[in-house]
């Protein structure tokens, strides 16, 4: 069965069962800060699961993108994948155990309307029990009444078969089901033989029913929720790989198309070298693997750089660069994988096509920009390699990460092909350091980048509100701040964009701020909660730094506003206080992100 198949196999069952089909969320959650990116389907639906009425009702159904880097040095091995999608069907406060399990089953089995795999081959896991929750005998039950063998039924600890976004929010007990890989059928196991062919991907996970009966504050169970809820979660990547009689997810159709076009690319004294088969295939896979998660993420906004979604992004693409070259494949081809994996999804997505070209330059900028530093680098990392007896130090391992832009893994992949090992408790002490000064410089950034307060800056900070709506309506809604820093000289925008503004595109952006400030716009502000800022659309890009109480300012009436952003710095009253708005320079800064300077004459 073809992936769209499987897609559309797995919709229409539950539409038929009175699901409402929901679209994807963003890989970048909306409202969460405490994570980088989705990473389970149910997280987008966290307000719903706690008892929030969803517009759709209380049975949904949908396809979510996801993206986890805790697995990301079992990439290249048969299951695992950076980027995945998660089929899941829902229960809001509906039906819960015997039907979400009765449907697991049925969709997993049935030749008419679902996989028709061979329920002979099926071993199921449910919840043994703790302080927590009793043991979960009534999933037990319900499978054994469907026709699973009790011997086939394992009962499992919270470590596997207790699911929970993380220290906050809807949690509970789960089954799970997996399915018999091997060619001949390995038959009954016991508790310990399952667990052993399961590590070692003789049968593998291919559905997950969570019953969200309780809710966790600050890491502890704290009671039950108001409603159960049901979350299911089925990786099509493995569904794919079991339906299409495939040992790994990337033989399935889901990532051979990109592999066949990475081959293009590996000249032919590597792809028949049997000598290096297997570091070769590894590669192959991280390669594809890699570039597929990457063109999903810059789709969904996120930018390479050293912090956030973007420093996830940074390490992926060059993780990709670094196999490429271990199979000599020639620069500049990250580009035209990125477009295969642009035709593979775009009829699922519709989001790609339209950035296709976009998502190749931030990805072939990326590539070049590390290209640059690569060479250095390596030569640092020999010379701090050759003075390293055991273990290359932490401060070693950060120097090669801030001057030369090596993410840690690949320190320690370039360490253990010298036998060495990496101080990674000191890097990761180096990079907290790192990252809160990004964070202090984020908060600077959110207060406008101010050096000062005059009249001069104030200024200046408005005209900063106006640059960036100018920006919005003349190359689009794509363009988000990065930053800004202001003078009595000038004042400096950052924002994401993929090229150099052609000289009209920036003549428009001058004419357009320019007649707002001839126009005389009232500039007002409002005092709010944040969740009701949120509702006015007023712009914000740094949320994790707001508080409960936020300013709003508007430049223009407050029905028709050309500005509305989040701010807590001074402004001007009226536009007419501005001047003659000019920009003096604009270039990049980093891969998809630009850099305006421009003065008020």
């Amino acid at each position: 069965m073809k992936s769209t198949q499987i897609r559309h196999t797995f919709i229409e069952f539950f539409k038929k069962r009175g699901h409402a089909e929901i679209p994807s969320a963003s890989l970048i959650p909306e409202n969460d800060p405490s994570v980088l990116f989705n990473t389970a389907g149910m997280q987008p639906l966290v307000p719903y699961l706690l008892g929030q009425k969803h517009p759709l009702g209380n049975r949904l159904v949908n396809i979510q993108k996801c993206v986890r880097t805790g697995d990301i040095d079992d990439i290249g091995d048969n299951t695992h994948a950076t980027f995945f999608q998660m089929m899941g069907n829902w229960s809001l406060g509906d039906y819960f155990k015997k039907d979400a399990i009765a449907w697991s089953y049925e969709l997993l089995t049935s030749k008419e309307e679902g996989f028709g795999l061979d329920p002979n081959r099926l071993y199921v896991t449910v919840f043994e029990g703790d302080e927590n929750a009793a043991q979960d005998t009534e999933s037990a039950a319900i499978w054994k009444s469907l026709g699973i063998p009790e011997h086939r039924i394992y009962f499992m600890s919270a470590k596997d078969n207790w699911w929970s976004p993380g220290d906050n929010g809807p949690c509970g007990p789960d089954s799970e089901m997996f399915y018999d890989l091997t060619d001949q059928g390995i038959g009954d196991l016991n508790k310990e033989e399952f667990i052993k062919a399961s590590d070692n991907q003789h049968i593998v996970e291919i559905w997950n029913d969570v019953f969200m009966e309780f809710e966790k504050k600050d890491g502890k169970v704290i009671g039950k929720l108001e409603k159960q809820n049901v979350d299911t979660g089925s990786g099509l990547e493995r569904v794919a790989m079991v339906l299409q009689g495939k040992k790994s997810i990337f033989d399935t159709d889901l990532f051979t198309p990109i592999l066949e076009k990475i081959d293009e690319y590996i000249p032919e004294s590597v792809l028949n070298n049997d000598s290096s088969s297997a570091s070769r295939e590894k590669a192959r896979r991280v390669i594809a693997d890699h570039l597929r998660a990457s063109v999903f993420m810059i789709a969904d906004g996120a930018r390479p750089s050293n912090s956030d979604q973007g420093y996830i992004l940074r390490r992926l693409l060059r993780r990709a660069i670094r196999y490429a070259d271990t199979l000599n494949i020639k620069h500049g081809a990250l580009f035209w994988i990125a477009d295969r994996v642009v035709d593979c999804y775009m009829s699922a997505y519709s989001n790609l096509d339209p950035q296709r070209e976009d998502i190749k330059q931030i990805i072939d900028q990326e590539e070049h920009k590390f290209r640059g530093a690569l060479e250095k680098g390596l030569k640092e990392f020999e010379r701090i390699a050759t003075h390293s007896t055991k273990t290359i130090s932490g401060t070693d391992a950060f120097t090669l990460f801030s001057s030369f832009g090596f993410p840690i893994d690949m320190t320690i992949e370039l360490a253990k092909e010298k036998g060495l090992d990496v101080d990674s408790k000191t890097f990761d002490e180096e990079f907290k350091k790192h990252q809160d000064l990004s964070r202090s410089g984020a908060e600077q950034k959110f207060k406008g980048g101010l050096a000062g307060t005059g009249i001069v800056e104030t200024k200046y900070h408005t005209a900063t509100h106006l640059l960036h709506a100018a920006l919005r309506q003349v190359l689009g809604t794509h363009v988000q701040q990065k930053g800004s820093n202001i003078t009595i000289e000038r004042l400096r925008f950052d924002f994401t964009h993929p090229q150099k503004m052609t000289d009209e595109e920036k003549q428009k952006v001058e004419a357009w701020v320019n007649e707002q400030i001839q126009k005389a716009l009232p500039v007002t502000q409002k005092e709010m909660s944040f969740k009701d800022a949120e509702k006015t659309g007023a712009l914000h890009f740094f949320g994790e730094k707001y508080g409960d109480m936020v300013k709003v300012y508007s430049i223009g009436d407050e029905k028709d506003a050309v500005s509305m952003e989040f701010c807590g710095g001074p402004h001007v009253t009226n536009t007419n206080e501005l001047g003659h708005f000019k920009i003096s320079k604009e270039e990049a800064v980093s891969a998809g992100v630009r850099r305006i300077k421009a003065i008020l004459e």
